[in-house]
């Protein structure tokens, strides 16, 4: 169940969104779309995410996309593929 709004996501989910990059690397680097799986919800750290909540996500190369939770939808629950079989 999800009844927080400060964590929709759980570790697990599918989910898409557009990557986050911080403005001062913007002249190198460009937010770009992602989808994958949610590995962390949060910085882990109190008071951290104060100012923007972040997901990060592995996407099918194995490497990992850090995005804004307001930036970012979910895709499919976790266990919601075998839960369907």
């Amino acid at each position: 169940m999800r009844t927080s709004k400060a964590a929709p996501f759980r570790v697990g989910d599918r989910v898409r969104g557009m990557s986050y990059v911080h403005p001062d690397r913007r002249r190198w680097e460009k937010p770009e779309p992602f989808e994958g799986v949610v590995v962390q919800v949060g910085s882990g750290y109190a008071g951290v995410d104060a100012e923007h909540s972040f997901v990060w996500t592995r996407l099918a190369d194995h490497t990992e996309r850090q995005s804004l939770i307001c930036e970012t939808e979910l895709v499919q629950p976790a266990g919601a593929e075998e839960a369907s079989r």
